[in-house]
């Protein structure tokens, strides 16, 4: 079996797991498949679930895309070749309880090739972060140390570094570097070296991909029987608003789906079902509204 099939298998599995993991938490509603094809080349199954007993809204998708490098790309992305193939997952999860926070997950990797079908690119992308609406600083501390944990395994210098990029990287910078929510992990153009080779960024993506369900679920489940107030409801659609602002403004993948001509249903699945756009809208101080705000605005060490 190439790499590349064996990076298919991977990411295939892994989205059956988190779905029926997901599902399980959920106990009502199931994922729905939608398999799709790519006219230029390749394909994908978007799995969505929707009006669940915990989850309003989600999709855990997966793709493997591949074609010819065009000028747009070139110019956009930017990139250098003649053919690319990429194959990922990519999720996120909107809960219906305000006190349930929002997820995202994505592990992807890219290849570019010359005229004659050689590899001369080949680059790992991928992280967790978690996006809550009310700070419970015990989920914040699980969820990095998760992935800490996880990071260490392979190297202690990953974990301090990806966290920070995560930060930086999910942030609206139109908004005072206001992050979208507390990060988690996040690492783009991980080039497999003589140091940390392809059988090294296989084995790190499929433990943090893994990884997810111990870090997201177990957090699901102590909060999703909470009960909450139209006001709660009220901020997280406040918040989601700052997510979706996110997504269309700054999000690369995004950005990458659309100049590759990506499927637009798929794309937009990370968007929430409702959100609130209010003019110049301030939490009360000392709230915890605001307590979650200034998470937002001023990152934190939570792992140990």
């Amino acid at each position: 079996m190439s790499f590349k099939e064996t990076w298919i298998q991977f990411i295939h599995q892994l989205q059956d797991d988190i779905c029926a993991a997901l599902e399980t938490a959920d106990g009502k509603a199931t994922f729905h498949e939608d398999r799709w094809e790519r006219a230029e080349g390749g394909g994908g199954k978007t799995r969505v679930i929707a009006n669940g007993a915990v989850f309003e809204k989600g999709g855990v998708n997966t793709s493997i895309v591949y074609g010819k490098v065009t000028e747009t790309m070139k110019s956009q992305l930017p990139i250098e070749g003649d053919s690319w193939f990429a194959c990922g997952l990519s999720l996120v999860i909107h809960p219906y309880n305000p006190l349930v926070p929002t997820v995202h997950c994505n592990y992807r990797m890219f290849e570019l090739y010359n005229a004659g079908g050689e590899v001369i690119d080949r680059w790992f992308g991928g992280g967790t972060d978690l996006t809550p609406f009310y700070l419970f600083e015990e989920d914040a501390i699980h969820f990095h140390q998760t992935y800490k944990d996880i990071c260490d395994q392979f190297d202690t210098a990953l974990y301090p570094k990806f966290k920070t990029e995560c930060d930086i990287y999910f942030t609206n910078t139109h908004r005072n570097n206001e992050r979208r929510g507390i990060g988690g992990i996040f690492y783009d153009h991980q080039r497999p070296n003589d140091q940390k080779d392809l059988d090294f960024w296989l084995k790190f993506s499929k433990a943090c991909g893994n990884g997810f369900i111990t870090a997201y679920v177990p957090v699901v489940n102590k909060r999703k029987t909470l009960s909450f107030t139209p006001e709660q409801k009220y901020w997280q659609e406040i918040r989601r608003g700052r997510y979706t602002e996110f997504n269309l403004v700054h999000d690369r993948g995004t950005i990458f789906g659309l100049k590759t001509n990506g499927r637009i249903e798929s794309i937009l699945m990370s968007l929430p079902p409702t959100v609130r756009f209010e003019y110049n809208y301030h939490p009360q101080p000392g709230s915890e509204e605001d307590k979650l705000l200034q998470a937002c605005l001023h990152p934190r060490e939570w792992a140990k």
